[in-house]
């Protein structure tokens, strides 16, 4: 068993248990970046890492009864049909020369988007109020869209799920959302997507198998500790982390296909 494949999970599945985010913004680079595996591959492979990781941390918010699940029906309607369609033009243009240069700039803009939706999150920049109930229509529809383009980000760079889609929520339901719940909602949100994404990847046969199992084992026991963590401490602080450690990544996977 590869020990630093083993770590990585482990890193990634606390952090994803303990905020809700660093899942594909920090696996996907790592696979590509440290373990050399093909871009694809990587984006094939971290979907399935996230959906094993984030099941197991939805388990444990459904019991303690912090998902939204009125937002979360409004976010799969959008996410999962763009997932699909995603997966068709993916799979048309599989072939080509240049998608792999286009899926490692598209992962490095993602991871960018992401570092920059975390901290704008951690100053709790919000544009919407909770107060009133006539903006319900417009909020169900904002919610569709928002699912809709995590659904495309997501499938093709299996990026964004945890930090765009928890900044946005957060300044469509800033009253309503309340840290755990956002996590939660949040966490949930992803399974179903990865695993219809991963599916596609899979059949494009852009998974690794071992590399994936090892990571799996290294952040299933971690993604449970970081989930219990997220109830109790204010995890404010490790977001501004990992968002500078983003910003590096990033710029460092955008540099190399420039």
């Amino acid at each position: 068993m590869n020990v630093p494949e083993l770590l990585s999970g482990a890193l990634v599945g606390l952090l994803v248990g303990l905020t809700g985010v660093g899942g594909g913004s920090l696996m996907t680079p790592l696979l590509v970046l440290v373990f050399g595996v093909h871009p694809m591959g990587a984006v094939g492979t971290d979907l399935w890492f996230a959906a094993g990781t984030k099941l197991v941390a939805s388990r444990f918010y459904h019991t303690q009864g912090t998902i939204d699940w009125e937002i979360l029906k409004r976010l799969w309607l959008g996410s999962l049909s763009a997932s699909l369609l995603t997966l068709g033009i993916v799979s048309y243009f599989g072939k080509s020369p240049h998608v792999s240069s286009m899926i490692t700039a598209a992962v490095a803009v993602a991871v960018l988007l992401s570092a920059v939706a975390m901290l704008l999150k951690a100053k709790r920049m919000v544009v919407a109020s909770d107060d009133t109930r006539l903006l319900e229509p417009v909020k169900s529809n904002l919610t569709i869209f928002i699912g809709v383009i995590l659904g495309v980000i997501v499938t093709l760079t299996s990026v964004g799920a945890g930090a765009v889609g928890a900044v946005m929520l957060s300044a469509l339901y800033p009253q309503r959302l309340s840290p755990a719940r956002l996590v939660a909602t949040d966490v949930v949100h992803a399974v179903p997507l990865a695993l219809i994404a991963g599916m596609g990847h899979l059949l494009m046969g852009n998974v690794d198998f071992r590399l994936l199992g090892t990571l799996l084992i290294g952040s299933i026991p971690t993604v449970i500790i970081g989930a219990v963590l997220s109830t109790r401490l204010a995890a404010h602080w490790v977001r501004r982390l990992l968002a500078a450690i983003l910003l590096i990544v990033g710029a460092k996977m955008l540099g190399s296909v420039i």
